[in-house]
């Protein structure tokens, strides 16, 4: 199997897999919206419980307010390095089940595990795309709530900065010594058959 990096895989997983990684350089480039409206169009594709999806994407393209609004959310740290992505998202999970029917909302179990789903196929489709994409939880959650406006019962889950790789130099020094893909842990220490 041929992969864009050298990481290599236990078994026989499509290549795609091993060429997901979470860049913290990118170019500083401008994306096409109809480029991330399609990675989005991936991620909304995700499995969801009872096909109830739900997960929500806030998004802000590069040189737009809304980029900058949600640039404001990330903390300091991370501010430093995205804001040279080409997109910012902040994901949401309804924490609610809300039948159509008009009848009372129940809590929804599995709202973090379907959001966690579609970030999964978002950032797959990034790698199709050309590009990648950073999740990243070091965000004021209690500012994105407020100044993005979720509704009663929506859960902040986390940020993604997407875009085209970029050199390493735009990076703090610190940071530049770990923009490579990094490996795994053996499956043996994830995955157990039976019980723990």
């Amino acid at each position: 199997m041929t992969t864009s990096n050298s990481r290599q895989s236990e078994h026989n997983v499509d290549s795609v897999f091993l060429d997901r990684w979470s860049p913290r350089a990118f170019d500083d480039s401008v994306m096409p919206k109809a480029d991330l409206l399609t990675i989005l169009d991936a991620a909304h594709w995700a499995p969801s419980a009872f096909n109830y999806q739900p997960w929500r994407f806030v998004y802000g393209l590069k040189g737009t307010a809304e980029f900058d609004k949600l640039l404001g959310i990330l903390n300091e740290f991370n501010q430093g390095w995205a804001k040279t992505a080409s997109a910012l998202i902040i994901v949401f999970s309804d924490t609610l089940s809300r039948p159509a029917d008009g009848s009372a909302p129940k809590p929804f179990r599995s709202h973090s595990f379907d959001a966690g789903a579609a970030w999964g196929l978002l950032a797959l489709q990034a790698v199709k795309a050309g590009y990648f994409a950073h999740g990243m939880t070091g965000i004021d959650f209690d500012k994105a709530a407020t100044d993005l406006g979720a509704p009663e019962g929506f859960h902040v889950e986390a940020a993604i900065a997407i875009g085209k790789p970029g050199d390493k130099s735009v990076l703090p020094e610190g940071l530049r010594a770990r923009e490579m893909p990094n490996d795994r842990k053996p499956l043996s220490d994830v995955a157990f058959e039976g019980s723990f």
